[in-house]
């Protein structure tokens, strides 16, 4: 179990290097735990509790990544998750659920954008993991006791065109967070190849980015849901 553990931590601080964050969760335990987990890899920006403290530290601040809790000291971390995808709809959000019963509410923030949602209480497992590996690389993680909530979603009715098969494998690897050169790695394309079919892929779904793709494949079942890193 601890190597386990030793290794989600050292791949969490790989894909935290070069991120600026903001840390804004209720539980002042667990807040004091991210926040020196993560300075050791992620410029920490901030660390609150309050819904008030995180939206002028979002705008004062310009983070890459915000991690909200959805409950906080004061306010709802699903309105904050809310208003940082809508206000601030470049800045990566990770949150972190602990009343997974919200399923309106959660709903709500999925169809904003915030696609990346982790239940508290697998907080150490490799579900936290692979979902900072999806929010570094613009994938798609929703927990999978969420995921029916997920699909409930609408999100329109299909694709302009369809994909081609290449197009779908593609598309597979953007949702789990990988880059271009990642993708062309793993099925043996340059990353020019890559970007190609990436601006196919757009314009056929259609998507304002790949992360909007990713959500747009795995919710109408062009391509299968993401695994979990490491089997969760």
């Amino acid at each position: 179990m601890l190597p386990r553990l030793q290794r989600y931590q050292q791949e969490s601080h790989n894909l935290l290097r070069q991120a600026r964050v903001v840390l804004c969760l209720g539980d002042r335990a667990l807040l004091c735990l991210l926040t020196a987990q993560a300075m050791e890899s992620a410029t920490v920006l901030a660390a609150v509790t309050t819904a008030e403290e995180c939206q002028a530290a979002v705008q004062q601040q310009g983070p890459t990544l915000v991690v909200i809790s959805d409950q906080l000291e004061r306010g709802s971390g699903i309105a904050l998750a809310e208003w940082v995808k809508t206000h601030h709809p470049q800045v990566h959000v990770l949150l972190m659920v602990a009343q997974e019963h919200r399923q309106h509410a959660i709903q709500r923030v999925i169809a904003t954008g915030c696609i990346n949602i982790v239940l508290q209480s697998r907080f150490g497992t490799g579900s936290m993991l692979a979902a900072l590996h999806a929010v570094s690389g613009g994938g798609v993680y929703i927990d999978r006791n969420l995921r029916e909530l997920f699909h409930s979603c609408e999100d329109g009715s299909g694709p302009l065109q369809p994909l081609t098969a290449r197009e779908c494998q593609v598309l597979q690897h953007v949702a789990l967070g990988e880059s271009n050169q990642e993708i062309g790695q793993s099925l043996y394309l340059a990353a020019d190849t890559v970007k190609t079919h990436l601006a196919k892929i757009l314009r056929k779904l259609p998507a304002r980015d790949r992360t909007h793709a990713a959500l747009r494949g795995v919710r109408w079942g062009l391509i299968d849901w993401p695994d979990e890193l490491g089997g969760g």
